[in-house]
């Protein structure tokens, strides 16, 4: 038999959520973790430009979902080097910024390159290392890579959303995300 769901409080809830009819099963809908660095080599920073979508052609960090199974510091990693085969050192983490519109939680690292290796992933058009002054800050894909490389020219952390920073007012960005 399909299940059959429906919106209500589960018993011992708070919050209304998706409840099998049939079997009381419950859809818990949590939000999806997004990891990533901002990654310097030198005085550089490193961007990829996407090849898909959202925001095809704009210019990111390297992040993306986490995966089942590994530590955040993995997973920052592995969507550094799928986006611009780029191996990287993880040095602490930088921010934790709520999207709560997408219902994300992203975490975003410092880490560095030691050696200058890095070529486009599946899912870049290019990538490059950018002396702060050479960013193309009118084709960043997402308003969090903005903070991040802000966030990263100062000391401390880790950051959480600038004020008013949220994304979920009338003036957020007119696109949704599918993946990161």
């Amino acid at each position: 038999m399909n299940p059959v769901f429906s919106r209500r409080v589960p018993e011992g809830d708070n919050i209304e959520r998706a409840v099998c009819e049939r079997c009381g099963f419950v859809d818990y809908d949590n939000p999806k973790i997004v990891v990533g660095a901002v990654v310097t080599c030198g005085p550089r920073v490193l961007l990829c430009r996407r090849a898909i979508a959202p925001r095809k052609g704009l210019w990111t960090l390297p992040a993306g979902y986490m995966e089942h199974g590994e530590t955040p510091e993995e997973g920052a990693r592995r969507e550094t080097y799928e986006e611009a085969t780029a191996d990287i050192v993880i040095e602490g983490l930088l921010a934790v910024y709520t999207i709560r519109r997408l219902g994300q939680v992203q975490l975003i690292y410092r880490a560095r390159m030691e050696a200058g290796a890095f070529a486009p992933g599946p899912e870049s058009e290019a990538v490059g290392l950018f002396a702060e002054d050479e960013i193309p800050w009118d084709a960043i894909a997402f308003p969090t890579v903005h903070w991040a490389l802000a966030h990263a020219r100062q000391p401390g952390g880790p950051f959480v959303n600038p004020p008013g920073g949220d994304e979920s007012g009338p003036d957020a960005p007119p696109y949704t995300v599918t993946g990161a």
